[in-house]
């Protein structure tokens, strides 16, 4: 209830390493309180990789609304400016206007520009993006980091983990604008979520379980329509360096169908992978919401 006496929107976060049970969670809870989800993953944005980035199926679909998942052809270079407008607009919807949100993901810059704000950014053009990409292709985690601290210093103090992506965006913003992305995200608008009764929650299970679930999912993934989903992704005929062509599975995957690794392989691969992305969002999650509620 706010001081004049007006009932807040209650709006809970739900953060978590891949393969946590968040979605679940969400479920949960948006069945029991009759609210909407939220999707708050940036692979889970593309249409095409259905199964393959574990978007909610018929099932989940059918027991609560869900926005946001699927919405952008994978020819697309989402960012997160783009999903805080997408936000904005689905925020000023009438038939979600009373309802309670439940925004889940594994997106940690998502949750940041929901509480504290987003700045707006200008376009960069895809050429920018191009030949950065190129430019960083074959650097280790220790030459990405070197080139982002020479060129920009404040961006290299800022990036802990030097990610191709991350360096690649600083790097493209900074030629195309002439300014920093610190400098950017510094001039940030107000919070999307500000006056609503705000509840934020970290899923952290066991390691050793997340491990397992991780290995069960893909290999289930497999089964399920996720070869399928790469062959019309790759039919596609899309730029190598697009997010989506890069998503976990999407690689191992097209190796696999090209008859250069064993079915194996792709999933001792496409498991590594996702496991070393998980250790990587934990890394990130602990760093920047120490202050959320942990639930193991």
């Amino acid at each position: 209830m706010s001081k004049s006496g007006a009932v807040e929107r209650r709006v809970v976060l739900i953060a978590g390493p891949t393969a946590s049970g968040k979605s679940a969670l969400a479920l949960d809870k948006a069945a029991e309180l009759d609210g909407v989800i939220v999707n708050a993953d940036s692979m889970q944005v593309y249409n095409v990789l259905n199964v393959l980035t574990a978007r909610p199926d018929g099932d989940d679909l059918r027991k609560a609304p869900h926005h946001l998942y699927g919405f952008v052809p994978p020819s697309v270079r989402f960012s997160t400016g783009a999903w805080v407008e997408a936000v904005k607009r689905l925020l000023a919807r009438q038939d979600v206007a009373e309802r309670s949100l439940f925004f889940v993901g594994g997106t940690g810059l998502y949750f940041l520009a929901l509480i504290k704000g987003f700045s707006a950014m200008p376009a960069v053009p895809d050429e920018i993006v191009q030949r950065w990409n190129a430019e960083i292709e074959g650097l280790d985690r220790a030459g990405r980091g070197a080139l982002l601290n020479r060129l920009d210093p404040l961006m290299g103090q800022q990036l802990s983990e030097p990610d191709p992506q991350r360096v690649v965006r600083a790097l493209s913003v900074l030629e195309a604008t002439g300014r920093s992305l610190a400098e950017w995200q510094a001039d940030t608008e107000g919070s999307l979520l500000a006056g609503a009764e705000l509840e934020r929650i970290v899923l952290d299970p066991d390691r050793g379980l997340l491990r397992r679930r991780i290995a069960e999912r893909f290999d289930w993934m497999l089964d399920h329509g996720a070869v399928e989903e790469v062959q019309a992704l790759l039919a596609l005929g899309l730029a190598e360096d697009l997010p989506a062509m890069k998503a976990i599975g999407v690689p191992q995957i097209r190796e696999w169908l090209a008859g250069r690794i064993s079915r194996d392989e792709v999933i001792e691969l496409s498991v590594n992978a996702t496991r070393q992305y998980s250790k990587r969002q934990r890394t990130w999650f602990r760093k920047q919401m120490a202050d959320w509620e942990w639930r193991g």
